[in-house]
């Protein structure tokens, strides 16, 4: 069966999308820690992202690098926090999060939720911002 993530790259799941290539795609989280908190993906279903080969995980990393700069300059934070888990959902992913503090990234802490309008002004703003080139 398709992970959620699967379901969002083939468009049966709706996403707040930030950026996308052939083999990459950077979307808002639903659930997320902070304002600005995004996914980024390979579109090919891998489970866990050490089982990726040198060049999709170089590529994955090289694309989350280019999100992570367009988002710095979209949400005021003090730095870009980077996290693996690989837990919640079946689908090699890293999680891009705005932090002001060392909190902002606690996985533990309850998640937020905001307005679809806002979340869609945010992936908007944000995207504007990326250069995938």
């Amino acid at each position: 069966m398709p992970s959620i993530f699967s379901r969002i790259v083939a468009g049966e799941i709706p996403a707040f999308k930030v950026a996308e290539d052939e083999r990459y795609l950077a979307f808002l989280d639903v659930n997320p820690l902070v304002l600005g908190h995004v996914l980024v993906i390979p579109k090919q279903e891998v489970d866990y992202i050490f089982d990726m080969d040198d060049v999709e995980y170089s590529g994955l990393m090289d694309f989350a690098k280019k999100v992570a700069m367009g988002l710095k300059m979209a949400i005021p934070c003090k730095r870009i926090g980077v996290a693996v888990i690989g837990l919640e959902v079946p689908h090699a992913h890293v999680h891009l999060v705005p932090l002001q503090t060392i909190a902002d990234i606690n996985f533990s802490m309850p998640k937020q939720q905001f307005p679809k309008d806002l979340m869609e002004e945010t992936a908007a703003k944000i995207s504007s911002l990326i250069r995938l080139d």
